[in-house]
């Protein structure tokens, strides 16, 4: 009887794969224990933050006395800083402070804004210092989530590993887990907070929104032990991109031919397939080598790398449908803003006992895109699928083009419903009482605010993962701030159009919304809309996707 022995070899290899396996899952196991404190972090800071926002226009027009107009205007302008301001957070941490310092301190900034805004409502102040401290504290929260939002999403993903299969799909489970934190957190924040504001007290449901951030950045804080650091490059990717185009600027007046012998040696090309080359071939002469480059090549401000010249192609390639997005930050002004003030003027009571707050509505739509992806992932994508051939159903500029087309439907019909409030309000509401409630339920509404949720199901899911695929592997925390940027120019741009709206057809906005035609105003942001999205088709049929070997993203 042969007695079999097994190979030396063999039992080697299978040790060196039993220590692999068991790495991989205690990393993996780490990964998650760590992720969990930081999703935990991200649902308490948008409890506080939608809290806040969700019923801001009420606060400000019944305590501090504005007008609704004017106060519009100054959400939008809050809400734009503080969507912009991921941009320069987002530039700190991967240059320089790196993420877990960076969510720390702007965790700490934005506890002390909540904190000082607790405090303005609680005292009894002259209106005027009230008013002060009120957008000191608000722009104070602007800064905190300025550093917060851009980092604690990219945290959380680099306790991942990227290189085994299951860290990949633990990524894919994180982001899922992410978003369900992000929205159930924020649509309790604003069903709570503005019901305690409106019917308890401003200073305690500002003070709920204070013990959120509280368990935020204990729970941070908590997890320390646990985190994955990445080590920040000690460089802005953005200085990158302006040495590009610097150097192209310089060197505007040369031919556009390359020195390949020089090239090799000062300008190595990039790793990446880049099928856009054709595109922007004027930053190609970044990285020409002339007679002042020649002894040295060391002025990075003079002669870029080819790698650095693709990366910088790769932004440009992005900024055509950046800014035809716009009109999307536009149009997701108005929930938090005259959607709010439609329904302070309707009947809201729920039971003979009970009455909604205005802001409550806003809940809908973050429990809509919950409600419907499901249905997107299991119904519209196999479909779509079968008809296009694309694993995906729909490439991601499709996408982000329905969602545009949404948006459009939307404010046709916030502009049909509002048709209708006017109505009766001019029939049953006297002219000398503004504030009088309509009899007309506010579950009107509920149709716009519905199909702002599906939008956001095509736009904000589609314009996420757009910026952090097409973004140069460097850069993609600037990515994910990009794509808020979007929201914040849309806040600005949707503060201009009110101010343009005010000088020439003043009566379309005024305090009393009984005797205005916002309705007018809404069919204003549909053009507008619908204006953007035929400039959107013609740059997404012109957009290059990013490429390397493995193929399309």
């Amino acid at each position: 009887m042969e007695v079999s022995q097994t190979s030396p070899l063999l039992t080697v290899l299978e040790d060196h794969q039993y220590e692999v396996d068991r790495k991989v899952e205690k990393r993996l196991i780490g990964g998650w224990k760590s992720a969990i404190y930081i999703i935990g972090v991200e649902a308490a800071e948008r409890f506080a933050y939608h809290g806040l926002s969700g019923n801001l226009i009420m606060y400000l027009t019944t305590v501090l006395n504005e007008s609704t107009v004017s106060t519009a205007k100054n959400v939008n302008i809050w809400t734009g800083v503080s969507t912009l301001l991921p941009l320069l957070g987002a530039v700190i941490a991967d240059s320089y402070l790196g993420r877990y310092r960076t969510i720390l301190i702007s965790s700490l900034i934005y506890l002390l804004g909540l904190s000082l805004l607790t405090t303005s409502a609680a005292m009894v102040i002259p209106l005027q210092f009230r008013e002060l401290l009120v957008f000191i504290s608000l722009y104070m929260v602007g800064m905190g989530q300025g550093g917060h939002k851009p980092c604690a999403e990219a945290f959380g993903v680099d306790q991942f590993d990227d290189d085994s299969e299951k860290g990949r799909k633990a990524k894919n489970s994180f982001f899922n887990w992410w978003y369900f934190a992000v929205c159930s957190g924020g649509s309790v924040g604003m069903l709570i907070a503005s019901y305690i504001q409106d019917n308890v007290g401003w200073a305690i449901g500002f003070g709920i929104l204070t013990s959120a951030m509280v368990v935020a950045l204990f729970l941070f804080i908590f997890g320390s032990n646990t985190y994955t650091h990445l080590v920040p490059s000690g460089q802005s990717p953005l200085t990158q991109v302006a040495k590009v185009i610097v150097a192209a600027a310089r060197k505007w007046h040369l031919p556009s031919r390359k020195n390949n012998k020089d090239e090799s040696r000062c300008a190595p090309m990039a790793k990446e397939v880049t099928p856009g080359a054709n595109q922007f071939k004027f930053l190609d002469k970044a990285a020409i080598v002339d007679d002042l480059d020649a002894p040295c090549c060391q002025n990075s401000w003079s002669l870029c790398t080819q790698a650095q010249v693709e990366e910088a192609k790769q932004i440009m390639r992005l900024f055509p449908i950046w800014s035809c997005c716009l009109m999307l930050g536009v149009v997701s002004a108005q929930p938090t803003t005259f959607f709010t003030k439609q329904s302070s003027t309707m009947d809201r009571k729920i039971s003979s006992t009970f009455e909604a707050s205005a802001a409550s509505l806003i809940v809908v739509r973050s429990l809509t895109t919950v409600a419907f992806v499901p249905i997107y992932d299991w119904i519209l994508v196999p479909t779509t699928r079968r008809l296009t051939g694309i694993p995906s159903g729909l490439t991601i500029l499709q996408r982000i083009g329905i969602g545009i087309l949404l948006t459009v439907i939307s404010m046709v019909v916030a502009g049909l419903v509002e048709m209708r409030r006017v109505g009766i309000a001019r029939e049953y509401a006297p002219f000398d009482h503004p504030n009088a409630t309509i009899p007309m339920s506010f579950w009107w509404l509920l149709p716009q605010y519905i199909i702002v949720g599906l939008s956001d199901i095509f736009t904000m899911v589609g314009l996420h993962q757009f910026f952090y695929d097409q973004m140069p592997d460097g850069m993609r925390s600037i990515g994910a701030a990009a794509y808020l940027s979007i929201f914040g120019i849309g806040n600005f741009l949707s503060s201009i159009i009110i101010s343009l709206v005010q000088v020439v057809r003043p009566e379309w906005l005024t305090n009393d919304l009984n005797s205005s035609h916002l309705g007018y105003f809404y069919w204003l942001l549909a053009g507008l809309s619908v204006l953007c999205l035929g400039f959107y088709i013609c740059a997404a049929k012109c957009f290059v996707y990013r490429q390397t070997c493995y193929g399309l993203p």
